[in-house]
């Protein structure tokens, strides 16, 4: 078995520090350190191309940039690196997304990935114009993801459903291959979608033995719909050649949080309806106290960052040590950052994927025998 690793494009901005906000809240002024240009996005890209990571994630929100016509653009300029594509179902019709989906696979080359997200803030969706609450959201969901599946499987689709209606849809090309669907929540609703529809449940990443928990629930409906999804986790990562390099890493991000912009990210992401946005608040409780709640996870992120709020920190043999621990538990993918993203990404590359790949638990998507070693311009 090889683990499946993908990185993340910075669409709301980079920088060496955190770049907070998401999921309702603005992104932090940090994130004009390196504004997300396709110049720059593409460097990222082509680093994570060569390291060997498998696909990249593009976040969706009013805090950044729009994540088709981003990987749209960034796509022309690297050659395997997949795109994970976040987008949210309420925003555009189920046959137009199906239609954009296969173009993208066609004019790529089959290398895009949907990541659906419903959506858990209602005061950012009434801002695009849906006035669903979460549940009726998820529903919708449910229903998109049929219509969209349908269509791929080349289908003529009719259907009166609570939220969506199509008559007569049908796609003129199909996709080829059918774009893999991702997927994640917390809530009961959000997993009857999972279990119907996903091809990959995605969680952030909390201590293993709540994402145990999560897994084993997510295969418990999958299994009654007769379906069998794959598990990844969605984590920053800080890894160095010694653990001390690594925490004093962590602290120099902690140390560079403002406490007013602390005060008003938690104030903002107080108001999500989100599940796992509630999952991730408790692992800090908004305090810079106690932030290691399993060896080797810090929950610092989170104080500034809505969404995925935790990192996986320390040396690279015990940050490959706690990525083994997520895949005795079943998790074959794992979505990764870190800040600045292009440094980063050549840290666990080059630190990180050498070990495993010696344990027989990765290997490089391009069969490169030895992860690229090519040099970054800075000072590590």
């Amino acid at each position: 078995m090889s683990l499946t690793f993908h990185w993340f494009l910075p669409t709301n901005g980079d920088s060496r520090h955190v770049v907070g906000g998401g999921h309702g809240t603005p992104a932090t002024a940090s994130g004009r350190d390196r504004p997300p240009t396709v110049a720059y996005l593409s460097q990222i890209a082509r680093a994570a191309e060569d390291l060997g990571f498998v696909g990249a994630l593009t976040p969706t929100g009013a805090w950044c940039e729009d994540a088709w016509l981003t990987t749209a653009m960034v796509s022309q300029h690297t050659q395997r690196l997949k795109f994970l594509v976040a987008f949210r179902p309420g925003f555009v019709s189920p046959t137009l997304a199906a239609q954009m989906a296969a173009t993208f696979q066609r004019q790529s080359g089959g290398r895009l990935l949907l990541n659906v997200v419903t959506g858990g803030e209602s005061h950012e969706q009434r801002a695009y114009g849906d006035f669903l609450d979460k549940d009726a959201r998820y529903r919708r969901t449910g229903e998109f993801l049929r219509i969209v599946r349908e269509l791929w499987e080349g289908k003529t689709v009719d259907l009166a459903g609570e939220h969506l209606r199509v008559e007569d849809a049908k796609l003129a090309r199909v996709p080829d291959p059918v774009p893999q669907v991702y997927f994640g929540g917390s809530s009961p609703i959000a997993g009857e979608v999972a279990a119907k529809y996903i091809d990959v449940y995605l969680t952030w990443g909390e201590p293993p033995a709540q994402v145990a928990k999560k897994i084993a629930w997510i295969r418990g409906l999958a299994a009654k719909e007769g379906r069998t999804p794959r598990f990844g986790v969605r984590l920053h990562v800080i890894t160095r050649d010694t653990s001390e390099q690594a925490w004093a890493e962590a602290d120099r991000l902690l140390a560079g949080f403002d406490p007013e912009t602390v005060r008003s990210v938690q104030a903002g992401l107080t108001r999500s309806e989100s599940e796992g946005q509630r999952r991730m608040l408790a692992l800090h409780g908004g305090s810079r106290d106690a932030l290691e709640i399993h060896p080797n996870l810090w929950a610092g992120i989170g104080l500034v960052r809505g969404g995925a709020g935790t990192a996986l920190v320390g040396s690279h043999d015990e940050v490959a040590e706690r990525i083994k621990e997520y895949a005795a538990l079943g998790i074959e993918e794992f979505v990764l950052s870190g800040y600045p993203h292009l440094e980063e990404a050549y840290w666990f590359g080059e630190g990180v994927l050498p070990r495993l790949a010696a344990q027989g638990l990765w290997r490089h998507p391009a069969g490169k025998q030895e992860v690229a070693s090519a040099q970054v311009p800075f000072a590590g």
